[in-house]
């Protein structure tokens, strides 16, 4: 009996232990996005706190035209709606960096920082991609089909 009370205590302590630590890397939270700071920055409210989310393995403009095409991009695929973040690690003091994933019933889930990419609203942060490539594949699109930051010549 002594055992069991042990055993009990230790699963208690551990299952509270969890649900107090803080985020790391790859775990998800489902939420509503309550704010779009700029188009590789939002605010995602889980439902138990609200937490600021850097989109991990893009380069947004920051400064001029673009970056306000590429916020008012983001704001249409995702302010007000459900989604979900995959961590990916925090910042010190800072958002966590985070994939971010739509849930939308019309359509379907798709990752933002690769519509943004697929767009031209963002560039894929050299040396970086996911497991199949997916930044690297939509910056091909949208240089070939001359989107957004691929527009002028110039820029490629």
């Amino acid at each position: 009996m002594k055992k069991f009370r042990i055993t009990t205590a230790l699963a208690c302590f551990l299952i509270l232990g969890a649900s107090l630590s803080p985020a790391f890397a790859g775990d998800s939270f489902y939420g509503k996005v309550t704010e779009v700071k700029d188009g590789g920055l939002v605010v995602l409210d889980s439902g138990d706190g609200q937490m600021e989310l850097q989109m991990v393995g893009i380069d947004v403009p920051r400064q001029g035209p673009m970056a306000a095409q590429a916020k008012a991009f983001v704001s249409g695929m995702v302010l007000g709606k459900n989604a979900r973040m995959r961590s990916d690690h925090r910042l010190p003091d800072g958002p966590m960096l985070a994939r971010l994933f739509t849930d939308d019933p019309v359509t379907g889930i798709r990752e933002v920082a690769v519509e943004m990419v697929r767009s031209g609203m963002a560039r894929r942060q050299a040396d970086y991609d996911f497991k199949y490539g997916e930044l690297a594949a939509a910056e091909r699109d949208a240089r070939a089909a001359k989107r957004g930051l691929w527009a002028s010549s110039e820029r490629q």
